[in-house]
């Protein structure tokens, strides 16, 4: 099964940026509605800066690309945000499992893992590229025509 590699031409070409987008909508919908009030000023609370940090920490960085290390740091983020809501979701379907629907949990839960890891790669192949632009351009000086000619 080949998959067909499509070019890149804005953040929401990314695979990555539309899973969390999709999944932050899904957190938005239907788990923090659910949560219990003693939750609110706490787990909701993250819950909903870290889901909504993920796609636009991406899009961001998209933005900085050029910038040496502009990309990596916003991915290096992004990644600990998914990472961040992975935990929180852990807690709400663990603390909260009489409000909210168990296998959206895990859906999601799921969702982040593998956009951690996207990140992740996604992170480690900038660098290479981002390595492999950056090689000097070596233009030879002829030491010998100097000015004793």
């Amino acid at each position: 099964m080949d998959k067909v590699k499509k070019s890149i031409k804005s953040f929401q070409d990314l695979d990555v940026y539309q899973n969390t987008y999709k999944a932050m909508l899904v957190v938005f919908k239907h788990i923090l509605p659910k949560l219990p009030k003693e939750e609110e000023y706490d787990l909701k609370n993250q819950l909903r800066r870290s889901a909504k940090a993920i796609p636009r920490l991406i899009a961001e960085g998209h933005s900085k690309r050029h910038q040496k290390r502009g990309f990596q740091k916003y991915l290096d983020d992004a990644m600990a945000e998914s990472n961040e809501t992975i935990v929180s979701l852990y807690q709400v379907r663990d603390l909260c499992f009489r409000f909210v629907d168990i296998n959206v949990c895990n859906g999601l839960i799921d969702i982040y893992d593998k956009a951690s890891r996207q990140l992740y790669n996604l992170s480690l192949a900038w660098t290479k590229f981002s390595q492999r632009k950056e090689k000097p351009n070596r233009e030879t000086v002829d030491e010998t025509s100097s000015a004793t000619e």
